[in-house]
């Protein structure tokens, strides 16, 4: 049986804003790329009439007009558009400022696992008065990425990984979703949930850490060996590197309802890549990683 519309919906954003959505929204703008990944997996695209410039997926979105970033967003332009609904990133002044032009905005932005459902699910409510479309998403999520667990051969789990996020070098550590999935792999990132989700390390952090597999974005690959230190680390030594493209890497770091093609992507490079591990006896526990530091 579909539940009923219920409308009005109050929701309280990752701002601690309590708003109110008196109608479903039917003219919407988006400020992150996965709030409208999310307002589309949901079914709803055709109600967006204006997205980040970041946003790159689903395609069916290219025609629409481009307002500036979460950080920087284009208000005359976001204004002009007409919306009854503005979704953006749960960070900066962004929401204050359209609110009080008299625009609905809500700020939702997932940074893990259990943050991705709930926006399904939050969205899901603002959009049709009903979270259902939202758990289901979320089912359709939660088992794409137990597929792609049980696709990973028992040889290549239990090994160590380093996922460079970004130049400087920024990589995802164990407390990000990147790290979270990873972890849902039978892998684990070599930077601890102590350092935060997506911390600035020392390169020569990796060198000690020595990760059995390395995941990079494919235009920084070519460059690893000529790091300092880097030549001598066995992911280097072994051609134990995944690079990815520009839309790879789109789908790999946005927390959002594209996550089990995250997973499928993950699960592949581990399959293709990770070395292969001693058999750990039943019940035993594998060696522990030594304490590094930043």
């Amino acid at each position: 049986m579909v539940p009923a519309l219920a409308f009005p919906v109050v929701v309280t954003d990752d701002q601690g804003r309590q708003v109110n959505v008196m109608a479903a929204p039917q003219r919407i703008v988006t400020l992150l790329p996965s709030l409208a990944e999310t307002v589309c997996e949901l079914g709803h695209c055709p109600r967006l009439v204006g997205v980040d410039r970041f946003t790159q997926w689903p395609a069916s979105i290219a025609r629409l007009p481009r307002v500036g970033g979460g950080l920087d967003p284009d208000i005359e332009a976001i204004v002009a558009l007409r919306p009854d609904l503005v979704l953006t990133s749960g960070s900066g002044r962004v929401a204050q400022r359209l609110q009080a032009l008299g625009l609905t905005v809500i700020a939702l932005e997932p940074r893990t696992l259990a943050d991705t459902r709930r926006v399904l699910k939050e969205v899901s409510r603002v959009l049709t008065g009903s979270d259902r479309d939202g758990t289901l998403a979320w089912v359709r999520l939660e088992t794409g990425v137990g597929n792609a667990a049980q696709s990973i051969p028992p040889r290549s789990r239990g090994g160590t990984v380093y996922f460079e996020v970004g130049s400087g070098p920024y990589a995802a550590g164990e407390a990000s979703f990147i790290g979270e999935l990873i972890a849902r792999l039978g892998a684990r990132s070599i930077v601890p949930a102590a350092l935060g989700p997506f911390p600035k390390i020392n390169p020569e952090f990796v060198v000690r850490a020595d990760p059995g597999v390395i995941l990079i974005a494919a235009d920084q690959a070519a460059g690893l060996a000529s790091r300092p230190g880097w030549a001598g680390l066995r992911a280097v030594r072994e051609a134990r590197v995944c690079a990815f493209s520009p839309a790879e890497g789109d789908v790999l770091v946005r927390a959002g309802p594209r996550l089990a093609e995250a997973a499928r992507l993950l699960a592949s490079c581990l399959a293709s890549k990770a070395p292969t591990l001693p058999t750990v006896a039943p019940g035993a526990m594998p060696p522990a990683m030594p304490a590094l530091r930043p």
